[in-house]
């Protein structure tokens, strides 16, 4: 990579979350009324919607403290912040200390998912306002529920699955959010007692989830790490895997640029960059299957925002920490493309979700799912790496 790539690289990453992405949430999402932010935006950011999903209340939380931490102490970023996690405290939780997932404008509970991971999001988010303000009580908060989570994740019969019991599985998805959760707090808290956690979600990764003699790294296994035979069992995610594979380069990274964590997210990359690439129309893939078999998820084919987001910075990592030019080569291919098709032109920030072709699917820029979180970590993350 070049200088002048690298210059104009730094340009559109950093330029576009302080002056395209931010811009386009603040100051219109925060409810001066009743607190938090009101996600639920058109593609112009008109309101859809003014429910609060916790994981965006979280997510965005995480981001403007980070912002503040790691960029400049902004005070209206400050500011934001502690209205997010004011809402979070007094509307965030049930009396059983799991969070809610889905409140009215008001606060008042809709639903809790059975899963932990909005516990993970309220972890980061109190991290990083506890670094912002040197408040050990938001550390303490940040702690418990991530040693909520952690006990979830690690403790099959706690989670009230949808499932039987007949044919138990494990998710990807769990490791790898113990891991970043664990990441995430140990920079925050600089505690290096996180790291025994993120050694072991490292070592459930590798054992369990890649599998050298299929090149793939699979989306949920059996207890014992066995691939089922099944719909659910031959699911691959190529978004998550790339997304996990940055989470083990970047420990390789604080590390030293330890060559063993260099290879398997390297490994984890090549295999799923393989596997989801759409060479017809460009971009990725959202599933595909182990055995190249029919996948039953509808949307298998269409190209999601957070997906090109993470590959944009699985290919960065990987360039950055090996200096192998097909890692450049990938990087600008995926940069491209998303570049050239999720980015709004009119009304800023990005699509969400398009068709395999790149025709837009749906123009609202929010939702329960989608926020400011994966596109402006991405930007964060892709420029302060670069510089």
């Amino acid at each position: 990579m070049n200088a002048q790539r690298k210059a104009e690289l730094i340009s559109v990453y950093r330029d576009g979350l302080l002056e395209d992405t931010l811009p386009f949430w603040l100051p219109r999402c925060e409810d001066e009324e009743h607190g938090g932010f009101m996600i639920a935006r058109d593609r112009d950011g008109s309101l859809l919607d003014t429910d609060k999903g916790m994981w965006q209340q979280c997510r965005f939380t995480w981001l403007l403290a980070t912002l503040y931490n790691n960029v400049e102490p902004r005070e209206e970023w400050l500011v934001a912040a502690r209205h997010g996690i004011e809402f979070i405290s007094n509307h965030g939780f049930d009396t059983d200390g799991r969070m809610w997932f889905h409140v009215t404008r008001e606060g008042a509970p809709l639903r809790k998912r059975r899963y932990v991971f909005t516990e993970t999001f309220g972890a980061i988010a109190y991290a990083a306002c506890a670094k912002a303000t040197g408040d050990s009580v938001m550390a303490d908060k940040a702690r418990g529920l991530y040693a909520l989570a952690r006990k979830h994740f690690t403790t099959p019969d706690l989670a009230q699955s949808k499932l039987t019991g007949t044919r138990p599985m494990k998710s990807l998805s769990a490791t790898m959010m113990s891991l970043v959760t664990a990441q995430e707090l140990r920079r925050c808290l600089n505690d290096d007692s996180f790291n025994q956690d993120i050694d072991s979600c490292i070592k459930e990764i590798q054992s369990n989830f890649m599998k050298p003699d299929l090149k793939c790294v699979m989306e949920s296994v059996g207890v014992n790490g066995e691939v089922l035979n099944h719909f659910d069992g031959r699911l691959l995610n190529p978004g998550h895997a790339m997304e996990a594979a940055w989470f083990v380069l970047n420990e390789a990274r604080r590390r030293g640029n330890d060559s063993a964590l260099i290879k398997m997210g390297c490994q984890m990359l090549d295999w799923m960059w393989a596997r989801g690439w759409d060479e017809e129309h460009g971009g990725i893939y959202y599933f595909r299957d182990v055995d190249d078999k029919p996948v039953q998820e509808y949307w298998h084919d269409m190209k999601f925002w957070w997906v090109h987001n993470e590959a944009i910075l699985a290919t960065l990592l990987a360039y950055l920490l090996t200096g192998e030019s097909r890692y450049e080569a990938m990087h600008r291919q995926v940069h491209d493309w998303a570049y050239s098709h999720f980015p709004d032109r009119e009304h800023g920030e990005w699509f969400g979700y398009l068709h395999r072709d790149g025709r837009i699917s749906v123009p609202s820029k929010g939702n329960l799912w989608k926020g400011p979180f994966h596109l402006p970590r991405m930007q964060l993350m892709a420029w302060q790496w670069l510089q």
